[in-house]
């Protein structure tokens, strides 16, 4: 991961993040963690489907499964 990335996900760890993954899916959360690889872990998930939200709870990410991550504004 380049300086640049990890950077700014430094800067938003405890914020909220929409991340959009290779499967098309949608999920949101509370950014609590990162690592090199991008594998991401995420507080108080949900997914988005068809616009409803379904509750995840705590979810660990794969970083090869990210195709996005954006800081949204707070729910």
């Amino acid at each position: 991961m380049s300086d640049a990335a990890q950077r700014l996900l430094g800067e938003n760890l405890g914020q909220d993040v929409m991340v959009k993954l290779r499967s098309n899916e949608v999920v949101r959360g509370r950014l609590k963690s990162f690592d090199q690889h991008l594998n991401i872990v995420l507080e108080d998930a949900y997914e988005i489907v068809e616009d409803k939200p379904r509750k995840l709870g705590t979810v660990v990410i794969r970083g090869e499964n990210i195709v996005l991550i954006t800081p949204v504004a707070k729910r």
